[in-house]
């Protein structure tokens, strides 16, 4: 697709400009128009701590989850494109712009192909320290195409993956190619497996900073992959290996008790004016790898709440529920039990444990381990409220689609006006236990009425392309 790198070539090198001073002053002069120009190895790591490989502005998603609701007259005065996303609409975007969910995410792609392509002839360093770093840039890769196969591709299925339209696969840093067809969704999943399969062996199991892929981290976002795809089995001893290699990654790597850390003295006390004292990404022992993104409906925003069918699916003792207001930020209370998320103001969608923990008690679950399922939930409700109130119920806990059921419900509580929810009803709309469901979006007044009702349509559980890369890629296919 041509706008892919027409777009990309420009704001690498806006991008660029924030951490290339590390680099000698000859490494800019001598950087041609419209390419970037690495030498030595660490010349190839120094690119891997680019801002934008962190911060992927890419938010689509929150706000076509089923949870989600909108009141008035905040949701009429916010940015037309999230209204459109909440709306379902087939448009989001306007002739003339580019989306949001492929800006960056494509920028970050010729990112990892320079250093897939070119790390393995650098001028220094040891064969080790290259595969290492091509090896970052793989996962990073394999990521940013699992983000991107889950917009604009159809969700897994092994009967029909083969014929379904997926997204390019773009392999080389070359800003002149311009002629791109979309590759299948299977062969984009193929082509992200191989990547990470690729990767895990020559991945550290220690990171200096969240923003680096780990091989633990590698290996959770492979069992994710896997289950997305229906294959339980392969994903649950991934899984089980990211969670047990926590003790290596040289960064602390821990839930958070929450019973304990929005106590005098806790980690999320004193409370603020605008939610729990959270903690910094960077910073934030939960994430294995940091990928974020901002949710401008969260902390100071009132457009988006959470419905209160999702906040009745919570104990009232746990202690998630502080992440929440029932006021709007500066104004009255939201009616009919709606409420605010408070914090935090991003989202990190990288690899995170609670994420982990959930997809880890589903594949147990789906392979009739309940006995195993349970104890994962536990792992992370007790950690999310008193132990009396985390145990999960004898009757759900025997069953194997009720365990099940709570454990998507878990993800809800967990993840709730973050962008989870949209994933897991595209996968979960191909599943047999599951099947398909009806969704709708409501529009409050600021009285409580019911001013619109939105129903979405299957379609919609896949982005369209805007129309401004269709019109610079005449011959690639849309989606309905």
């Amino acid at each position: 697709m041509k706008t892919i790198y027409s777009l990309k070539t420009v704001l690498i090198v806006v991008s660029l400009s924030s951490f290339l001073f590390a680099c000698k002053k000859s490494f800019l002069e001598v950087s041609p128009k419209g390419k970037l120009i690495a030498q030595k190895v660490v010349d190839y790591d120094q690119l891997l701590n680019n801002l934008s490989v962190l911060n992927i502005d890419a938010n689509g998603e929150g706000p076509m989850g089923d949870e989600v609701a909108a009141v008035d007259p905040y949701f009429s005065g916010t940015d037309l494109r999230i209204q459109r996303l909440f709306r379902w609409e087939d448009i989001v975007y306007e002739p003339s712009q580019y989306a949001d969910e492929m800006i960056v995410p494509m920028r970050n792609i010729y990112l990892y192909n320079k250093i897939i392509n070119e790390v393995s002839g650098a001028i220094d360093g040891s064969e080790e320290q290259k595969k290492s770093i091509e090896a970052e840039a793989r996962a990073g890769r394999a990521w940013t195409y699992f983000l991107l196969i889950n917009y604009y591709g159809k969700p897994f299925q092994s009967a029909t993956a083969a014929n379904d339209p997926g997204f390019p696969i773009v392999t080389e840093a070359d800003v002149t190619h311009n002629s791109f067809t979309r590759a299948s969704v299977k062969e984009v999943y193929d082509f992200i497996i191989k990547d990470l399969t690729a990767a895990i062996p020559n991945l550290p199991t220690g990171i200096r900073h969240r923003l680096r892929m780990s091989k633990g981290a590698a290996e959770g976002l492979l069992g994710k992959v896997y289950l997305f795809m229906g294959e339980s089995g392969k994903a649950l001893p991934l899984l089980t290996a990211a969670l047990t290699g926590l003790n290596s990654l040289g960064l602390p790597a821990r839930l958070y008790d929450y019973n304990t850390n929005f106590s005098s003295g806790g980690a999320f006390f004193p409370m603020m004016f605008f939610g729990p004292n959270y903690p910094l990404p960077q910073a934030n022992e939960e994430v294995l790898y940091l990928k974020q993104a901002s949710l401008p409906w969260t902390l100071f925003d009132n457009m988006l709440v959470l419905t209160k069918e999702a906040a009745d699916l919570f104990d009232p003792a746990d202690m998630r529920l502080k992440f929440y207001s029932a006021k709007a930020f500066s104004g009255p209370a939201y009616p009919n039990g709606l409420m605010r998320k408070t914090m935090p103001a991003g989202v990190q969608y990288g690899v995170s444990l609670p994420d982990l923990y959930l997809l880890r008690a589903e594949c147990k679950a789906r392979l009739d381990d309940l006995a195993g399922a349970k104890s994962d939930l536990e792992i992370l409700r007790k950690n999310r409220m008193p132990s009396t109130n985390a145990i999960v119920p004898d009757g759900i806990a025997a069953q194997k689609i009720s365990l099940l059921k709570f454990i998507i419900d878990e993800r809800i509580r967990e993840f709730a006006l973050l962008g989870y929810r949209w994933f897991d009803m595209r996968r979960l709309s191909v599943d047999p236990l599951f099947g398909a469901q009806s969704y709708t979006h409501k529009l409050y007044t600021a009285a409580g009425a019911v001013k619109d009702t939105y129903q979405m349509k299957p379609e919609r559980l896949v982005m369209r392309f805007p129309q401004k890369v269709m019109d610079e890629n005449p011959g690639m296919q849309n989606n309905p």
